[in-house]
């Protein structure tokens, strides 16, 4: 069950070749109409995903709680895509999403900026200032996204596999690279066990989803963990009430073998 994610730039030129990469292997590309096709099955609409999709949150304590939710609902969909394997993810945070699933090879697209900026005036057909404009943008919420969820530098290097520079590198050359690196036994002899921790990924997601669409839960910052199926809970609560509606929708997840209390009430 091999896994690709894809993080990319604006205008580094990552589409082709992830396009490529998916079409060479035969593998699933998960990507944002992926996304917006399966939206209603998960309780998205497409104003949220087009508000919250990896974009950071807005810092408003009454709208953070619903995007927070929104954005596990979309991880949710990533998560039960990856799970099927031999898949391709493009963007969606995926390589912070499956850092813990060795299987999984991380890929960077990059480009230097004025190059980026002249790609999309040109592919756009817009003024180089407007490009300009939108290209530091979309680099902002990126890199503000990938920090506010998962406390990483976007452009850290260390994080990916392989980091591919299209002005120095073909896209045919960037493919044959990929497709070639994902033969490495380090990720053939992985599979098996990271689709265990996928589904534990899973059942932790939909946890998660649960306590932030639950309202009688008023504080979430209690954790989560799970490891083969079976539930630990830590942290703290304020009320009984609190920690009963946690236990509640923690059990009541498909495929929760059981689950263990260590929540501390602390009352304010």
């Amino acid at each position: 069950m091999s896994i690709i994610t894809f993080s990319r730039e604006m205008g580094s030129g990552g589409i082709p070749i992830v396009h490529q990469v998916a079409e060479e292997l035969g593998y699933t590309l998960v990507d944002g109409d992926v996304i917006k096709n399966a939206a209603a099955d998960y309780d998205l609409s497409h104003d949220a995903l087009n508000q919250i999709d990896e974009k950071p949150p807005a810092f408003i304590d009454h709208l953070d709680r619903q995007i927070e939710l929104d954005m596990n609902r979309i991880q949710l969909i990533v998560l039960e895509q990856a799970l099927q394997g031999n898949v391709v993810i493009y963007g969606r945070g995926g390589q912070d999403l499956l850092s813990n699933i060795t299987s999984t090879f991380r890929v960077r697209i990059t480009a230097p900026f004025e190059e980026r900026v002249e790609r999309w005036a040109q592919r756009e057909w817009i003024d180089p200032d407007l490009a300009r404009y939108l290209v530091r943008r979309s680099d902002q919420q990126r890199a503000g996204f990938i920090k506010y969820y998962f406390d990483r530098d976007w452009t850290d290097p260390i994080d990916y596999d392989l980091v591919i520079n299209t002005i120095r590198v073909s896209n045919e050359t960037a493919v044959k690279l990929i497709t070639e690196a994902i033969k490495d036994p380090y990720f053939i002899e992985r599979k098996q066990t990271c689709k265990i921790k996928i589904k534990d990924l899973i059942i932790q997601k939909k946890i998660q989803i649960i306590r932030l669409d639950d309202e009688r839960i008023k504080d979430i910052w209690f954790n989560i963990d799970v490891v083969d199926c079976h539930v630990t809970l830590s942290g703290h609560i304020h009320t009984e009430i609190e920690r009963q509606a946690v236990l509640d929708d923690a059990s009541k997840v498909e495929g929760v073998s059981g689950v263990t209390d260590n929540l501390k009430l602390i009352s304010y």
